[in-house]
């Protein structure tokens, strides 16, 4: 008799249906949508939601729903749906200007999955750039401003040195004549030597030359060579592509890519994103932290400003010291006087993660520098504890205007002073940053941060969204081509195999149901490459089957009873199934971990097709055909 355990097929009935259930949401096409969010700390509640709504009646502009949501990583955002894409653009080219700058309307998508589906994990498959569309942005790297932070570096360093060796001088100073370079002015001409000399053996990278003397100041040139200008190029791309690939990674982005361009572009694609607007400020931002000594403040109401007299005469008259900065908190009440020279910047940082101060409870950003970051800020607080230590925040956004019919994008970088405080206590690699406006401007922080700091300033020259119209046509064709693949198997067992060939048809069917499931439940991103490799599952799995049924033909042949064919062609050919499916297990595992992008989607699909086929090929057919067969006296078999 051909006895199937009762476990098996409470296996299978399980898996069928928890397979059909996650399946299902990809049934549900998600609708057009405008999200609106917050930047830094302003504020998503009812009564910016009145204010969309009402423009967008205003406007004349169709909206199916409006609702206030939470996210986790995002805050509170504002999402309305649409009917179609036409209104959606609409509404977005009408809710910028009536935001402003406080906020962002962006394209997203609304997902129609119902609630009870969604409450037991139901999710549908992201779609990759070439099938859902997404966003392409092309980046420049500003090469000079590589040369001028590490030209700041010498100037440190040199310093430093000249320090350490104990040899006087007046100063160093960046070139500010041929706008490259490091100036040493030195006392003497035999000082001018030993500074040479020192310099040329310290920094090998570095050529230094004699300058002109003016009376009894005796300069000296050191320039950067051009071999190790070269290596700061080539570096700057290498660490800019790791940093963006930190950053993206922890957005969350699946199957980015990411890969120069040229000597000095870097072109970056988000499969499936539809907030460029989000992606935008993590990617093309340069955000990090400066850690200055503090040498004033004043306040203001509104009228007269008051407190450090120099703090209020720079603000007043605009005469600022020569070695200090002036910059204001967020507001603009609070005016600083902060050193020019840095302690310790976000280029040192090792980790940094959000959270609460736990004094005040406010949000905060726990920093860890590295062994050169933290013996500067041990040496720093170490010589001025009771003293005002300022943490700058400064950020560089692109800003886009036409001139003349044409976009000119130009940098602009903003320095706001976020933290003013006296030191306590000596500290050196760990402390922590306070002053923020919200844990998600604290999350932001630290995001941006511990993704690693940019090598060289970057800037957006191109920005495409890629329309969904292209990965419509490119899913209609994906599909045509998994029903025609599937449809033509189908046939061919049905006729060639009969009974034995239906069903192997129907586990054909849950064999594609169940694929998908796998892939929604563990969010893999569905390419035109994974639609291939759905494709060529379809073909594999049914060899499994070939292999059943011409034991079972085999078997009958010998003399065998009908029952105990079945029995033997399944035992039979397990052994045969294994081995085959386990070689093309090796591939496609070897596809999924060495590869990227498209070759790493087709193996992740390819792979998980395989172990479903050999599940739904052998028990579910197993189970199909024993509750066909199983108490009947039979004499052949349809096979």
């Amino acid at each position: 008799m051909s006895d199937f355990p009762r476990w098996k097929y409470l296996l299978v009935v399980v898996v069928l249906v928890l397979g059909t259930l996650f399946a299902l949401p990809n049934l549900y096409v998600p609708k057009p949508a405008v999200q609106v969010s917050a930047t830094h700390s302003a504020v998503v509640d009812q009564a910016l939601q009145q204010k969309v709504t009402a423009a967008l009646q205003a406007a004349k502009i169709p909206y199916l729903d409006s609702s206030l949501k939470h996210d986790a990583s995002r805050g509170d955002l504002i999402l309305i749906g649409f009917a179609n894409q036409d209104q959606q653009k609409a509404a977005a080219d009408a809710l910028k200007p009536v935001l402003g700058d406080d906020y962002t309307a962006a394209f997203n998508l609304q997902s129609t999955v119902p609630s009870w589906l969604s409450a037991i994990g139901g999710r549908p498959m992201p779609l990759g750039l070439d099938l859902q569309g997404g966003v392409r942005f092309l980046m420049a790297v500003d090469q000079n401003d590589v040369i001028d932070k590490q030209e700041t570096r010498y100037t440190q360093d040199i310093s430093s040195l000249l320090k350490n060796k104990k040899i006087a001088f007046v100063s160093v100073a960046r070139d500010p004549t041929r706008g490259q370079g490091v100036n040493v002015v030195l006392g003497s001409s035999a000082d001018r030597t030993a500074a040479s000399d020192a310099i040329a053996t310290e920094f090998t990278d570095l050529t230094v030359t004699d300058g002109a003397n003016t009376g009894n100041r005796f300069v000296l040139n050191a320039s950067i060579k051009p071999i190790k200008l070269r290596d700061l190029a080539t570096g700057a791309i290498r660490q800019n592509l790791a940093t963006l690939s930190n950053r993206i990674n922890a957005l969350g982005v699946s199957e980015p890519v990411i890969q120069a361009q040229g000597e000095d572009q870097i072109a970056v694609e988000l499969a499936g994103v539809q907030d460029p607007a989000e992606a935008k400020k993590v990617i093309g931002a340069t955000a990090t932290l400066e850690y200055v000594a503090g040498m004033g403040e004043a306040r203001t109401n509104g009228r007269t400003w008051a407190g450090d007299q120099a703090t209020v005469d720079a603000v007043n008259t605009g005469n600022i010291p020569p070695d200090d900065h002036l910059y204001y908190n967020r507001e603009g009440s609070i005016a600083y006087l902060v050193s020019k020279s840095i302690i310790a910047t976000g280029d040192e940082l090792v980790d940094a993660s959000s959270g609460n101060d736990q004094q005040s409870g406010s949000p905060s950003v726990n920093v860890t520098l590295n062994s050169a970051g933290a013996a500067k800020m041990l040496d720093f607080t170490r010589d001025n504890v009771g003293k005002p230590m300022a943490v700058v925040y400064v950020e560089t956004t692109t800003e886009t205007k036409v001139v003349n019919g044409a976009e000119v994008r130009t940098p602009k970088t903003t320095y706001a002073v976020i933290n003013y405080a006296n030191i306590n206590g000596v500290f050196s690699n760990k402390f922590q940053t306070t002053g923020l406006a919200s844990p998600k401007e604290a999350s932001e922080l630290a995001l941006l941060l511990k993704g690693g700091s940019l090598a060289a300033r970057m800037e957006i020259i191109s920005e495409g969204v890629i329309g969904p119209s292209m990965g419509q046509d490119n899913i209609k064709k994906g599909l045509n081509a998994v029903l025609l693949g599937l449809g033509l198997v189908l046939l061919a067992a049905a006729i060639y195999y009969k009974l034995f060939g239906l069903v192997a048809d129907i586990a054909l069917f849950f064999n594609l149901v169940i694929l998908v499931a796998v892939m929604s439940a563990i969010g893999v991103t569905l390419t035109m490459p994974g639609i291939a490799g759905i494709v060529l599952t379809l073909g594999m799995a049914i060899d499994a089957n070939v292999l059943i049924c011409e034991r079972v033909r085999e078997e009958m042949r010998n003399g065998s009873t009908p029952l105990a064919a079945i029995r033997a062609g399944y035992e039979k050919a397990w052994a045969t199934i294994l081995d085959a499916n386990v070689t093309h297990l090796i591939a496609a595992l070897a596809l999924t971990t060495m590869g990227s992008g498209p070759i790493k989607g087709f193996g992740v699909t390819l792979l998980i097709g395989i172990l479903t086929s050999m599940f739904t090929s052998v028990t579910v057919t197993h189970a199909i055909t024993a509750l066909i067969h199983h108490g009947r006296k039979l004499k052949t078999l349809s096979v």
